[in-house]
């Protein structure tokens, strides 16, 4: 685990791959309240297997004020990620309608809303394609369980080390990143950024990416 900024109200870190961003023992929660003692309060998530840039609240009014930047859309996350194949387009907006099997804890695209059916929504901008793979950077406009991971798998582009989603390479875990996140300061609203970018095999055959503004 590493931090980027802590400050009274909020801390941001980065979690690694395998450490759950919830709570429990041994999750990111656990191990910022040992190091930094007090309270700490998850106000967003990432899966498991998928690691990056978080900020977790060390206060209730910071909880709460950063869980309506969430809801409200202030909030803004966005990803790298590593595909196989190339999207047909270089640039562009997946909107979806997906259902989350809790049972399987796996989620699909579906054609019509029913009990349980959330809309999804994502754009993004392809960066470089090396050997029929594609770095891709990512917005999130919506936060639905698995969400990047499905909705470029069901275009038949599904994430690097992707087993669950149609992956058959040998990568561990899904090519995704939390690349950089905004929020507004739980007190003083001034809009923050931080980024920061992964390193590791799947990720070093690219050149470093600008993060450019994506819409």
């Amino acid at each position: 685990m590493e931090r980027i900024e802590t400050q009274q109200d909020y801390v941001v870190c980065i979690k690694p791959v395998g450490v759950s961003s919830e709570d429990g023992p041994g999750s990111m929660p656990a191990l910022l309240r040992q190091e930094l003692g007090g309270e700490i309060f998850p106000v967003h998530r990432l899966d498991l297997n998928v690691g990056g840039l978080m900020v977790y609240a060390r206060t209730k009014a910071a909880a709460a004020k950063l869980s309506q930047a969430v809801q409200e859309g202030t909030m803004i996350k966005e990803y790298l990620a590593v595909l196989h194949g190339i999207p047909e387009q270089p640039e562009g907006c997946y909107e979806d309608l997906l259902w989350k099997d809790s049972r399987k804890n796996k989620v699909f695209v579906v054609t019509r809303c029913r009990k349980g059916v959330k809309q999804a929504r994502l754009t993004y901008r392809c960066i470089e394609t090396v050997n029929g793979t594609t770095l891709v950077h990512i917005r999130l406009h919506t936060g639905r369980s698995h969400q990047i991971r499905v909705q470029f798998a069901s275009r038949r582009t599904p994430l690097l080390g992707d087993h669950k989603y149609g992956s058959r390479d040998e990568t561990k875990s899904p090519a995704l990143w939390s690349a950089r996140l905004t929020f507004p300061h739980p007190k003083t609203k001034e809009l923050l950024t931080f980024s920061c970018l992964p390193s590791g095999t799947v990720w070093d055959g690219f050149q470093a990416p600008q993060l450019s503004e994506l819409p």
